[in-house]
């Protein structure tokens, strides 16, 4: 068992035992569980975070871990409530934590390139030294760390997935991208199973690039090419169960990578700057579908 989580948060178990039947045992979970406020310091900054920990975790079982990033101008308590996972850590139980990014010409950022050009924090070394601080913690399954974020969380998953691939074992991006910086210093260090999720009329992530981001496209061949998949995609039009939403929605999924990885694109034809299922379309469930990727691979490729 490891050692109980280190927060400024104060976790006070008080048990009352009563005199009407002194025989009866009193179970207390030794760690700390539901949504926690965390920091660390790193490079002598202050970073915070939201933890969330199913009721269920006891420490007995190594459990994943999934590293969900706000977006540009947003914060970790708006990713959790709108880009949300805890009912599916609770069903299937791994532990999510939502990072907050620091201050950037007064907005909140990921220091991802692009638009964030001039800014020096190292969220890359953050985002290790936060695993490294909940593994300490927590019973976390090293080879099943994920990493999903919106938008400028989007663009630091894949950040992730090109520097600091040797603790990622998959990434999924909605509504974000590859910067040139990302795209032209990217070097993972083992096949990366790929989700993204972008809508073609995403009017702040535009699909076909920009200077300072690249396409979907170009992303998207980025890694069939380099986790060797099939050139050829399979694609499936999905059932358009909401008619009032404006978009649909198509999978393009390119299969038989090394070590059994896909690359795959949920492509949103009308689909504007949004989480599907919890705001624009409404076709699916991001979060849903973003789990059920992830569950397939550890840092080795595809579970048998």
């Amino acid at each position: 068992m490891k050692r109980p989580f280190l927060f400024k948060l104060f976790f006070i178990l008080i048990v009352l035992i009563g005199c009407s039947d002194s025989s009866t045992d009193t179970v207390i979970n030794p760690l700390p569980t539901g949504t926690i406020n965390g920091s660390l310091t790193f490079e002598g900054i202050e970073r915070t975070f939201i933890l969330y920990v199913p009721e269920s975790h006891t420490g007995e079982t190594a459990v994943p871990l999934v590293l969900n990033f706000h977006g540009y101008t947003s914060d970790a308590a708006t990713q959790m409530q709108y880009c949300d996972f805890r009912l599916l850590a609770d069903a299937n139980n791994f532990i999510v934590v939502h990072p907050q990014g620091t201050i950037y010409n007064g907005a909140t950022h990921w220091n991802v390139g692009g638009w964030t050009v001039g800014s020096t924090v190292n969220d890359v070394g953050f985002t290790k030294a936060l695993i490294n601080h909940i593994s300490d913690a927590y019973n976390i399954n090293t080879e099943k760390v994920y990493a999903t974020g919106m938008s400028n969380g989007g663009y630091m998953s894949f950040l992730l997935a090109c520097e600091l691939s040797t603790k990622i074992a998959a990434i999924a991006s909605v509504t974000g991208s590859m910067t040139p910086e990302t795209y032209e210093n990217c070097n993972p260090q083992h096949p990366m199973p790929i989700l993204q999720m972008h809508g073609t009329a995403d009017t702040v992530v535009p699909y076909n690039g920009a200077s300072w981001t690249q396409s979907i496209e170009t992303v998207l061949q980025y890694w069939i090419n380099y986790n060797n998949c099939d050139t050829t995609p399979i694609t499936v039009s999905l059932p358009d169960t909401n008619t009032t939403d404006g978009s649909t929605v198509e999978t393009i999924t390119y299969n038989n990578g090394d070590e059994d990885v896909i690359t795959k694109h949920y492509k949103i034809t009308g689909g504007a700057h949004t989480w599907p299922g919890s705001w624009g379309n409404m076709d699916i469930n991001a979060s849903n579908e973003i789990w059920e990727f992830f569950s397939k691979y550890d840092i080795n490729g595809l579970i048998e």
